[in-house]
């Protein structure tokens, strides 16, 4: 059995960031572990659907490109566009972890982390892993929810669809109206399609009147919708909550709780979200009133001491780290409480200090703020 200090199981941009955090604190007895590779998830995205959050390369004032993972890093720089697809963040996220000369191994399914004392047994598909810390940073969006309401087997989600281009048919359907679906009705309305967009909320994302991206529509995504030319095409439907969809003989009905029925020949694009990954490991949080995982102020677990969780998943009171620039934040503070616990400086830390993220609690400028 392989033992090491940390494992970090994930290799997108929530573990690759942490891993390049934890080395710069002087951690080198570290693994990474991915079941498919490094930025495997984003390479699933559609060809067409891009980073809703722009990419500025760093600059000479210290401002960190929004969409990095690691200091001195830049999606723009390196990739030389504004909003990578999802392709093109994967490339930058390989790099980052050549550069670094993170031990990845891909190609690895963790099928169980158990506590075992002091340490942790981590049972994968090629054989068991002992690690005195854990970070679990596997990510949220490999696992589609392909059946929130009855008849979902008649639709795709969209995290399934390649290309927009292969979606045939002048009508559609998209259940979900928060930014995966009103991108997939923005391409669908360029192709031609006249598409109708539900969305379960009275007060859907498109209405809102929050600053946050994390509740609101992006700027990029409200820019492409009010352009003439798409907004003609697309009719967007709050407070429609779908309960059932069905087949008809001659394509599909689309059958809310209201009693309204929507009609299409093309099966029902599904924009509903993810199952995340952190249910596997869920017997090791406590949960939160909106059952999320419950955290301590260094993002470890309340009840597992030395795991920690990385990524979109975590919360803190009603802070939402949902964004790579709202979740890297955090990348330094479970690097340094680590290395702090293995006995080492992590003098090379400060830098992240340097650039505004924090290393030593939850301090932020408003209730609002998820730094």
């Amino acid at each position: 059995m392989e033992q090491v200090d940390v494992v970090v199981v994930g290799a997108g941009a929530a573990g690759v960031g942490v891993g390049v955090a934890l080395k710069h604190a002087g951690i080198e007895d570290l693994l990474l572990l991915d079941r498919h590779g490094v930025g495997a998830s984003f390479d699933r995205w559609p060809k067409e659907m891009r980073f809703i959050t722009p990419s500025f390369a760093t600059n000479s004032i210290g401002m960190l490109d929004i969409n990095s993972v690691a200091i001195g890093t830049s999606p723009a720089f390196t990739l030389e566009v504004e909003h990578p697809t999802g392709q093109e963040f994967a490339k930058y996220l390989r790099g980052v972890s050549t550069f670094y000369e993170l031990p990845v191994r891909s190609g690895i399914d963790v099928k169980s982390v158990e506590a075992k004392g002091d340490r942790f047994l981590l049972t994968t598909s090629k054989g068991e892993v002992s690690a005195k810390f854990v970070v679990w940073a596997a990510g949220e969006f490999l696992y589609p929810q392909t059946a929130p309401f009855v008849g979902a087997e008649h639709c795709v989600h969209n995290a399934l669809v390649d290309s927009w281009e292969t979606m045939t048919g002048s009508e559609a359907v998209v259940i979900g109206g928060y930014e995966s679906g009103v991108d997939a009705a923005i391409h669908l309305a360029r192709r031609g399609a006249e598409v109708i967009v539900l969305d379960r909320n009275e007060d859907p994302a498109w209405e809102s009147e929050s600053s946050d991206p994390s509740v609101a529509l992006s700027t990029y995504t409200m820019e492409r919708l009010l352009d003439p030319a798409i907004a003609d095409k697309i009719m967007l439907e709050g407070g429609a909550d779908v309960v059932e969809v069905r087949e008809n003989g001659q394509g599909f009905e689309v059958v809310c709780r209201s009693g309204d029925v929507f009609r299409t020949a093309q099966p029902p694009v599904l924009a509903t979200g993810f199952h995340g990954s952190v249910t596997l490991v869920r017997d090791l949080f406590e949960a939160r009133e909106d059952g999320l995982p419950l955290l301590s102020e260094q993002d470890e677990s309340t009840v597992t001491p030395g795991l920690f969780l990385c990524g979109p998943t975590v919360r803190h009171d009603n802070h939402v780290f949902c964004f790579i620039f709202k979740f890297r934040q955090r990348f330094a503070v479970v690097a340094k409480t680590i290395a702090g616990r293995l006995g080492l400086d992590a003098e090379d830390l400060e830098v992240y200090r340097q650039w505004g993220m924090y290393l030593d609690d939850l301090s932020c400028c408003g209730e609002q703020c998820a730094c």
